[in-house]
């Protein structure tokens, strides 16, 4: 008895230590040059993200405002641009903590408005510059959409292709994902329904799970673009399919679809553009904004902190410069996405919320607001009529109502149109 114990003890002993070198030399092979010391330490929900509020399809909510009277107007009518700016400034001026705004023409700067705070004084005073980072929260979800879009065309996949063919194996595939493609992630009409901010990799494992239970219906959802990053790093050849690692596998495709992801914006798109060391984390190197109440009544702002883990749906850290430049260089300059790809992505509505029609020609916008404990950083970009570029952002909210910056915008916009044949 004593040595058939004994004898199962040394068979249980070999079986552990085979199963650990087994084990070993598959974390020896973990994708991206990764180390197992890296991956333990990576932390999927970081507790700081909790209870962030991120309000990408904010209603347009907007204060009575008197501007100019609106023209009678015949024909193909232009942007009073004087007018544009100075109507904007007024209506916003004493409504927030501070903004950088730029509207361009051609990719050429024609109108620039910098008021007050990046950084309040309580935080050693730093007044904003078109070259102040911020958080730009959903606005992000425009760079996942142009980086998907150039790399299913440079793949040959369909925008209508089926996501679940590049989803990680090993995730319990629920009810419709099987239906869910590319072009319903970009139009937040997978039906995925979580009724929440949240993106993790955690929470979409489980959303995934739980099946995309109204497929083809519209819900705003940031977890539709946190799946493109996984999409996008096996399609990229970045991670197999079918990777696993034992109990690493989910960390493993945490950090390495976050890389992925960054690495491929950074190279197809940011430096084409010219945009240095785009980030999700703010860099000692460049001017941050931070967010605040409004009125922030002498209170410190909040920073954001390191966003990766909500890569795709929000995360990226530019400045209006940094975004303008990505504009145009995705709407005219032919270095990002084909000749005419560009429009065709905006009519589609990929990464785009709103499409206004207006006497001039569509007014294309994205908008983002990043929130937590009442102080908030908001961004809205604008494809315009006329070669023109918009972009806005505060390190506020605006207003005690919290106004929406694109309603603002939309109706100034209206307000300064004029002339025609």
């Amino acid at each position: 008895m004593k040595q058939s114990i004994f004898s199962t003890a040394v068979k249980s002993f070999f079986a552990t230590l085979a199963l650990l070198i087994a084990f070993q030399a598959q974390a020896q092979q973990l994708p991206g040059g990764l180390t197992t010391q890296q991956v333990n330490a990576h932390v999927i929900d970081p507790v700081e993200l909790r209870g962030v509020i991120s309000d990408g399809e904010e209603p347009e909510r907007l204060r009575p405002f008197v501007g100019r009277p609106r023209l009678q107007i015949h024909g193909l009518p232009k942007l009073n641009v004087n007018g544009f700016g100075q109507d904007l400034h007024a209506r916003i001026k004493d409504n927030v903590t501070g903004y950088a705004m730029q509207l361009r023409k051609n990719g050429a700067p024609i109108y620039t408005l910098i008021w007050n705070w990046a950084k309040t004084p309580t935080d050693g005073g730093q007044g904003w510059k078109i070259d102040t980072r911020m958080h730009v929260a959903s606005v992000s979800k425009y760079i996942t959409a142009v980086a998907m879009v150039k790399l299913l065309d440079s793949k040959g996949i369909s925008l209508d292709a089926k996501i679940i063919n590049y989803l990680p194996a090993h995730w319990v595939k629920g009810p419709k994902v099987n239906l869910v493609t590319f072009r319903q992630l970009l139009t937040h009409t997978s039906g995925f329904a979580s009724n929440s901010s949240q993106s993790n990799y955690n929470f979409m494992k489980q959303m995934v799970a739980a099946g995309a239970l109204t497929n083809g219906s519209g819900d705003y959802e940031n977890m539709n673009f946190g799946i493109c990053r996984l999409l996008l790093a096996v399609i990229n050849g970045n991670i197999p399919q079918n990777f696993n690692a034992g109990p690493l596998t989910d960390q493993v495709w945490d950090i390495i679809s976050i890389n992925a992801y960054k690495n491929y914006c950074q190279t197809f798109i940011f430096n084409p553009a010219g945009v240095a060391n785009a980030s999700f984390v703010p860099l000692p190197a460049y001017k941050n904004a931070l967010a605040y109440k409004f009125p922030h009544n002498g209170e410190k702002g909040w920073n954001s902190g390191d966003l990766s883990s909500m890569a795709g749906g929000a995360a990226w850290r530019l400045s209006v410069d940094d975004l303008l430049k990505v504009m145009d260089h995705v709407r005219r300059r032919n270095t990002i996405l084909q000749a005419g790809r560009t429009q065709q992505a905006l009519d589609a509505k990929l990464g785009i919320d709103v499409i206004k029609p207006t006497p001039a020609g569509n007014l294309y916008s994205k908008n983002g607001s990043w929130s937590n404990g009442g102080r908030s950083e908001k961004s809205v970009i604008f494809f315009m009529p006329e070669g023109m570029e918009l972009v806005v952002l505060v390190s506020s909210k605006v207003g005690a109502d919290d106004d929406s910056i694109r309603g603002i915008v939309q109706e100034i916009y209206l307000d300064n149109l004029q002339g025609g044949n």
